[in-house]
């Protein structure tokens, strides 16, 4: 297990919580978005704030945190490019084990505490990243762009270009001909 940071934005200690089962503790956090926090199409801006709500509460084998996260996604449309910006709040709920618990079928996966310390990240991470649309739009009508010159198609909805069949073409270049 690799070293905590104790000093990073979305690390939190769990020394005053106590380590009887039961004990409880709330409160609010603002952090600042860590880097490449979304993928290529949207995401969370670095330095963007995350407000987060959190409770933790001390069971038998480990630390479990319940929290939502309201944080901002900024992005582009994939219909027709434009910037978005959606508000999201995120629910989550981690169960941080302590180092010498044994939890029958445990994996690699799971999260534990080091020091006391727990690392919020990769599970605001995981949450965000599943909460993220695939194909992020501006609007449900978003008409996107034209597929052949890109003109964005919500300024001229009835923007087309004639198209002729290539099988046609040959006969097409026969009346042509004929009239001129």
């Amino acid at each position: 297990m690799s070293a905590v940071n104790p000093q990073a934005p979305l690390v939190i200690s769990t020394h005053d919580l106590g380590r009887a089962a039961g004990l409880r503790k709330e409160f609010s956090l603002t952090v600042l978005g860590p880097p490449n926090f979304g993928n290529a199409v949207i995401g969370v801006p670095e330095d963007s704030s995350i407000q987060l709500d959190l409770r933790l509460e001390a069971v038998v084998d480990g630390v479990l945190v319940t929290a939502v996260a309201t944080l901002t996604y900024q992005g582009e449309c994939a219909r027709c490019l434009d910037p978005i910006e959606q508000e999201a709040q995120l629910e989550f709920q981690e169960l941080y084990l302590y180092p010498e618990a044994v939890m029958l079928g445990e994996d690699e996966e799971s999260f534990r505490l080091k020091d006391d310390l727990i690392d919020l990240e990769p599970a605001l991470r995981d949450a965000a990243l599943l909460d993220l649309p695939l194909a992020p739009i501006c609007d449900d009508d978003c008409l996107g762009l034209c597929s052949q010159c890109g003109f964005r198609l919500a300024d001229d909805p009835d923007h087309e270009h004639e198209q002729t069949d290539a099988r046609w073409q040959a006969l097409a270049d026969l009346f042509d001909t004929k009239e001129g």
